[in-house]
């Protein structure tokens, strides 16, 4: 089977990374087509995953929308020469198109309801739209699920093991108590509806965190002058290590905050908008709390909850032990759904 991958962002890199492996060393061909966002670029050469460059990111409506049709017109250049079989992403208005105008099956893998321009397009032309069970949103096609959330195709025990000596790279020695905020510079899509933070309620997380020991920052945009020296320094393929022992997470990222979930580390996430897998992560395992900016002084109470009792990772180790035992290694699922699906086997 040959598969094409089109890697939009760079979780996108972590979440199929293993799936490139797994497949590859089952006989298939895969292909990667990618996007220069972020560190994308950075995290397929440090995993040594080949891609093809196919777009870079644009700012704006306009240039989101010229973005995509470059990048729809440069894929389909790929799958001429490359003839896939299938075809997979996340979010996937380009495979999308692509899949259709070609007539090969696209699978887009998704978790985010609220993105509904993006998905009302992309949805009905794929092949299949595969989501966490937990997804609250309509879907306008065929529909799988599996129990499970994207950061457990990377995170998951048997893909990934945290290292204490990580922590060095990153300035930290390994007795040190620490917190991470992770701020999100609001240019996606899906991020339309949101606000954001205010300087002074950043500045007051960091404040009330810092009564508790250090704290890094991890932020997409630039930080202002009274932060800027606590931004996280170190290499960014190791920020799970960095994260895995933390305090606790407090920010606008949902996946960050899903990624400590699955870590045992707790997690406030505030945010206009919520998420099926955070809601699932907060309702069942207590693991994520979600606020908006709206509810912010909620949000802090809540983080001097977690510090008022028992160091805030007991709970959150005990909570990760249960949801592991309900969720799978996704990416087992996507291996074993390609293979059903498109090889017969």
């Amino acid at each position: 089977m040959k598969i094409l991958i089109d890697i939009l962002h760079p979780a996108h890199v972590h979440f199929f990374k293993n799936f490139y492996a797994e497949m590859s060393g089952r006989g298939h061909v895969c292909r990667i087509t990618a996007r220069a966002k972020e560190c994308s670029i950075d995290l397929l050469e440090h995993y040594e995953l080949p891609y093809q460059l196919i777009s870079e990111q644009r700012m704006g409506t306009l240039g989101l929308a010229a973005e995509m049709l470059q990048r729809t017109y440069r894929l389909t250049r790929v799958m001429r020469e490359f003839r896939p079989d299938v075809m997979t992403g996340i979010m996937g208005p380009s495979i999308a198109l692509a899949g259709a105008l070609l007539r090969v099956p696209a699978v887009i893998f998704y978790d985010t309801e609220f993105a509904t321009q993006t998905n009302w397009f992309a949805y009905p032309l794929a092949h299949s739209v595969c989501t966490p069970d937990c997804y609250q949103g309509t879907v306008r096609g065929t529909h799988r699920t599996y129990a499970g959330y994207h950061e457990l195709a990377y995170l998951h025990p048997k893909r990934f093991t945290p290292d204490p000596a990580k922590l060095k790279s990153f300035g930290v020695s390994q007795d040190e108590p620490y917190s991470l905020v992770r701020f999100v510079f609001l240019q996606a899509v899906h991020d339309r509806s949101e606000r954001g933070l205010s300087l002074q309620q950043k500045l007051r997380i960091v404040e009330l965190l810092e009564r508790h020991g250090r704290v890094l920052i991890s932020s997409e945009g630039p930080l202002p002058d009274d932060l800027a020296s606590r931004r996280v320094q170190g290499p960014v393929e190791d920020i799970h290590h960095l994260l895995a022992y933390a305090q606790v997470i407090v920010g606008e990222s949902a996946t960050m905050s899903s990624e400590a979930a699955v870590l045992g580390v707790p997690a406030i996430f505030i945010a206009t908008t919520g998420r099926g897998y955070t809601d699932d992560q907060e309702a069942r395992y207590g693991l994520v709390h979600h606020f908006t900016e709206d509810e912010f002084d909620e949000a802090v109470r809540a983080i001097e909850q977690l510090f008022a009792g028992e160091p805030p990772r007991s709970f959150a180790v005990r909570a990760r032990r249960r949801l592991l035992d309900e969720k799978i290694d996704v990416t087992d699922w996507l291996v074993d759904y390609f293979e059903s699906q498109f090889t017969g086997g």
